[in-house]
């Protein structure tokens, strides 16, 4: 853990935005993903999301960037990001768990839908935190937005 610490303050990447420390695009792993969406979405830095969530900055600094995780971090360190980032716990749990290789829920047929597209994952979360009401909400949204789609590609 010092060493961690002593790491904060000799990488000044740390409270820059994302743009500053890790490039998009490189092969990174879903929970990069999603902390590197959300820092661009958000305009936050490592330590803003690391204030937010009661996180050492970097706690937020080394998932943010490391490729390969040995084990998923643990249910204290997901809650703090999930607060941080403003996204539902299971979002973070997702994709923390995807990026040690472990599945948290089943995807779709191979080749129907990238299993790792952050936006996608973070519905299929959000789902269960929303009330019955806003469920159907949603539903109606997404029907309304398929029943436009449909003419298009038969359109086309």
């Amino acid at each position: 853990m010092a060493a961690q610490a002593m790491g904060d303050e000799r990488d000044p990447s740390v409270d820059q935005p994302l743009t500053a420390a890790v490039a998009p695009g490189h092969d990174i792993n879903p929970l990069q993903q999603l902390i590197q969406q959300r820092l661009r979405d958000c305009g936050w830095s490592y330590g803003e999301v690391a204030r937010r969530g009661g996180l050492p900055r970097s706690t937020v600094y080394t998932l943010a960037t490391t490729r390969n995780l040995a084990r998923p971090p643990r249910p204290a360190t997901i809650d703090g990001l999930a607060a941080g980032l403003d996204v539902p716990v299971s979002a973070v749990r997702a994709a923390a768990a995807a990026a040690t290789g472990l599945h948290y829920y089943d995807t779709g047929a191979p080749g129907e839908q990238e299993p790792s597209d952050p936006e996608r994952d973070l519905l299929i979360a959000s789902i269960d935190e929303l009330t019955a009401e806003d469920r159907r909400h949603v539903a109606a949204l997404v029907e309304s937005l398929r029943k436009r789609a449909a003419p298009d590609a038969a359109g086309r």
